[in-house]
């Protein structure tokens, strides 16, 4: 049975809800749609969605972080949190749809809060490791699609978008992304465009998205059945040119 599903970190969905409602609209194909940085708690998600017919599931906090699915169908949440990582933030929230496992996570930046902050980054690649392991031991057909806050190769960022020493650029983080590849799972875009510059994100500064200067961090990463049905994967970059937008823009996947 085919499926459609997107990610989008949408950097606040009370300021951007009429965006996400258009362009659900225009994407009838697309069965859920995965958000992050929605940066409010479960009560304070806009209406409008479960108005118009949408399941809707939130893992929420108070103004920062937070995860949730929008849903043609009904969804069976298996976990509103990553397990193995410890943490109070709302990062992570997983459902079953079809018969396949939808992980949905916002991975911590690392650039913040010194050592502290960046191990907490990989401290959530090991819990999503296992995940996936586990996952894999279960026989299950799976995706995790998300912000992923790491540009895997220099191929996945614009000359001078970032400094050095960035931690998306960091060796651990991308062994932490590259590890997640070993145990088996697939980068859907790589899979169907395996050389190129493709972004997801442009800064709001400095006319970033003007002069395409982006970086890709927003991945679909699938366990190799999934991957064996992957027919597309799309950047839809139009997104980012209108009225007030995100500073990234949706990743749809599409499987036979």
């Amino acid at each position: 049975m085919s499926l459609t599903f997107a990610s989008w970190n949408i950097n606040s969905i009370r300021t951007r809800a009429h965006l996400v409602k258009d362009w659900l609209d225009r994407n009838p194909d697309c069965t859920l749609l995965c958000l992050q940085e929605i940066k409010c708690e479960a009560h304070q998600f806009p209406k409008l969605f479960e108005e118009a017919g949408f399941h809707v599931a939130v893992a929420g906090q108070k103004a920062y972080n937070g995860v949730a699915f929008i849903s043609r169908t009904p969804l069976s949440i298996t976990t509103d949190h990553l397990p193995g990582f410890e943490s109070d933030e709302a990062r992570y929230i997983e459902a079953e749809i079809e018969d396949i496992t939808i992980g949905n996570l916002y991975l911590p930046n690392g650039n913040s809060g010194g050592e502290a902050g960046f191990a907490k980054k990989m401290n959530f690649f090991e819990a999503l490791h296992q995940r996936s392991l586990n996952l894999q031991k279960e026989e299950r057909s799976f995706a995790f699609i998300g912000d992923y806050n790491v540009c895997p190769t220099d191929e996945d960022y614009a000359p001078k978008a970032l400094s050095s020493g960035d931690a998306l650029l960091h060796p651990e983080s991308r062994a932490g992304f590259r590890r997640l590849l070993w145990s088996g799972l697939a980068d859907a875009l790589r899979c169907l465009h395996p050389t190129g510059r493709h972004y997801t994100f442009w800064d709001y500064q400095a006319g970033a998205y003007q002069r395409n200067s982006g970086l890709r961090i927003d991945h679909a990463l699938l366990s190799p059945r999934l991957a064996d049905r992957l027919t597309s994967f799309i950047i839809d970059k139009d997104e980012r040119g209108r009225e007030k937008p995100s500073d990234h823009v949706p990743v749809v996947v599409r499987l036979s």
